[in-house]
């Protein structure tokens, strides 16, 4: 449904009416995140109870993916060629 799109702000002054695609994207990039988190675990055989869940939790939390980042896959070694 093209309607469910719109998203509508009303305001003392005027009306306006703007194409609001954001909250469909915003969903499938969160999905898109877990399932590479998940992936990426999986490829790198990380122990579920000590980094895998830590990183899924912090993606419910604002700015927790910032976090994790710094204290725990800073440490994680990658293969570069």
């Amino acid at each position: 449904m093209l309607s469910s799109y719109w998203c509508f702000y009303f305001s003392a002054v005027s009306v306006a009416i703007i194409l609001c695609p954001a909250g469909p994207v915003h969903g499938a990039l969160f999905l898109f995140f877990v399932i590479n988190a998940l992936r990426v675990s999986i490829e790198q055989q990380w122990e579920f109870k000590v980094t895998t869940w830590k990183i899924l939790v912090a993606c419910f939390i604002p700015f927790g993916t910032f976090y994790i980042d710094y204290k725990i896959l800073r440490y994680i070694q990658t293969d570069q060629n």
